[in-house]
């Protein structure tokens, strides 16, 4: 009991923090995706509690993301109706938990760790660009807008640089003030105490700031768009709250490949978030992500059944998680249940949230995801590795996520071409009392690919030369390398008088 009392003394302000940052999220995602806004209050419930109960990820939050409002909005209108569509969400969840079972959530720890670093320090990046704007009260931009071609014809640039002439006095000192506790926390006092989070102490100066405001300096009071806009449940009937799928057009070939779709994007997106979070976990956990994968499944399976979009795990909300120094995954549940809370009961003392406090907080999430140490160490790390973490960045940044985490990995797996050509074999040439001798030593893994640069050398062999090809340290070697060697052995060998002796690898010399 006592364990129980003191994990959710440690868990709840955390929760808490997660759950003011997710709710406009929910909220901007699903109306952004051309669902209805409560949609993504329903996501956002059931990723915190339902995937928060199954997954066994300490770090992880669920919920509806940014990076599928585009399949989501072309999805509803490719096949007619919100209600087809959420059938399609249930498929792809059951899609998901056939994944999980199948141990497919493997896939995700071959994505090289230049690559992760990319993701992690462009999503940095996108944070202080796009809530930059918001700290300073420039709020025409969807906080849930983290592409870099936006919803209202700008671009992160251009709307950055245009958010610079409709400076809101009164977000701009909330902001500054936030930051600056944010940054200087840990000096005073009340941090000594551990009782509450920075974030969460941001959040309450941030509507005192504002309540200030409206009481003596009514100029600089903030309200409108300029706070977190929370719809109010009592003006919605139970048909517009709740939305029941609908099985028409099942099994079309339209519907089952939007089903898919979403249920690959979704698993992509979970999968490169844990990772990712995993990277910056303080206590380094292991995301299981097949686990991972069968709780996004079932989760989404209950998201389309009872009216949401889709969920999967989330970095933004993963990292601010990290940052409230949450304790175990009791702090995703209790976000959940804080949604839940929100809609029904607390729907006034939200709307009170200055969006410029919510901002500071991803500002500074955003500057310890893209830490200039962490480019360092990839910089000092040689090309090889900086190379897939520039470009996975620089992608990320004028892309998307997945876009750009794919660019990455193809930058990562050309980099591998290069290397198998360059150093699955070392030719050496031994001066002997007969002679010269060339010495091919081939190493771990000889494939096919090798096969121009093997063949030069041994072809460049001059007539009455010597040649060792030493195979003992070879795993494998490709049959065309093989074919490669017999043809030399029965065919030049014999016409240039050349002395071959063959060192075959370990596995076969021990049959």
């Amino acid at each position: 009991m006592f364990m129980q009392q003191n994990q959710l003394k440690r868990d709840f302000p955390a929760g808490l923090v997660v759950f003011l940052v997710a709710l406009p999220l929910c909220l901007g995602v699903a109306v952004a995706s051309g669902a209805p806004a409560f949609s993504g209050i329903i996501s956002g419930i059931i990723g915190g509690i339902v995937v928060g109960f199954l997954s066994k990820s300490h770090t992880s939050v669920s919920g509806p993301a940014a990076g599928l409002t585009a399949v989501i909005f072309g999805a509803i209108q490719q096949l007619g109706s919100f209600e087809i569509f959420l059938s399609a969400v249930v498929l792809a969840g059951f899609l998901q938990i056939i994944l999980g079972l199948v141990k497919a959530g493997t896939v995700s720890q071959l994505v090289p760790s230049s690559v992760i670093n990319g993701l992690l320090f462009a999503i940095g990046l996108i944070l202080i660009l796009k809530q930059i704007p918001h700290a300073i009260g420039y709020d025409a931009t969807p906080e849930e807008d983290f592409s870099f071609l936006q919803s209202d014809g700008e671009n992160t640039f251009s709307s950055l640089i245009k958010a610079f002439t409709f400076i809101t006095p009164g977000a701009l000192i909330i902001g500054l003030f936030s930051m600056l506790l944010l940054i200087f926390w840990k000096y005073l006092p009340l941090a000594k105490l551990n009782i509450l989070p920075s974030t969460l102490v941001v959040v309450v100066t941030g509507i005192l700031i504002n309540l200030v405001f409206s009481t003596w300096f009514a100029l600089l009071a903030l309200e409108g768009i300029h706070t977190v806009s929370l719809p109010n449940i009592s003006e919605f009937s139970l048909e517009q709250f709740f939305h029941i799928p609908s099985m028409e057009n099942f099994l079309k070939p339209d519907f089952l490949l939007i089903g898919l779709t979403i249920a690959v994007i979704a698993s992509l997106e979970t999968l490169l978030n844990i990772e990712a979070i995993d990277k910056i976990d303080p206590q380094r956990r292991f995301s299981s992500p097949n686990r991972e994968l069968l709780a996004q499944g079932i989760g989404n399976v209950f998201a389309g059944l009872l009216g949401g979009i889709p969920v999967t795990s989330v970095i933004v909300r993963s990292s601010v998680n990290i940052e409230a120094k949450n304790h175990s995954k009791l702090s995703t549940i209790i976000h959940g249940f804080l949604i839940l809370l929100s809609v029904v009961f607390l729907r006034r003392l939200i709307n009170l949230i200055p969006l410029a406090s919510l901002a500071s907080i991803l500002i500074i999430t955003g500057y310890k995801l893209a830490s200039p140490q962490l480019f360092m160490s990839q910089y000092r790390k040689g090309l090889r590795q900086f190379l897939p973490f520039i470009i996975t960045l620089l992608a990320i940044l004028f892309t998307d996520l997945l876009i750009g985490v794919l660019i990455g990995m193809g930058i990562s797996i050309f980099n591998l071409f290069l290397e198998n050509l360059r150093y699955p074999y070392q030719p050496r040439v031994h001066k002997v009392h007969l002679g010269a001798v060339m010495h091919l030593e081939l190493f771990n893994q000889v494939s096919f690919l090798n096969k121009p640069a093997i063949k030069k050398i041994l072809w460049n062999v001059p007539e009455g030369g010597s040649v060792l090809i030493d195979a003992s340290n070879a795993s494998y070697i490709d049959e065309d390398i093989e074919e490669l060697f017999q043809e030399f052995q029965s065919q030049v060998v014999p016409q240039k008088g050349i002395k071959l002796e063959m060192i075959q690898p370990r596995l076969k010399q021990n049959k």
